[in-house]
């Protein structure tokens, strides 16, 4: 099962858990037309999971699944490792 991180919303783990179904590299606007959400709202999002180090931006719009956003999904991830500035959430 995957830890509960406070920060973390629902629209982040259909985020993470498209990119690792589909083993691509997607902008935000892709994965946002995929799991039925807002672009802008994806795209900040993106740019938060990013920070925690979850996907890595591949260059101004595309992002990948890293081996911690692999990890977290399997339930292998101590919340303390995804900490992130609470500016936003």
């Amino acid at each position: 099962m995957r830890p509960r991180i406070d920060w973390m919303t629902r629209s982040d783990d259909r985020t993470l858990e498209f990119l690792d179904d589909k083993e691509i590299v997607a902008s935000a606007s892709v994965i946002a037309v995929n799991i039925d959400y807002n672009p802008n709202y994806i795209s900040r999002r993106c740019r938060r999971l990013a920070e925690a180090g979850l996907i890595q931006r591949i260059d101004s719009s595309n992002y990948r699944l890293t081996d911690v956003g692999e990890r977290y999904l399997a339930g292998e991830i101590d919340p303390d490792e995804l900490e992130v500035d609470d500016e936003e959430s």
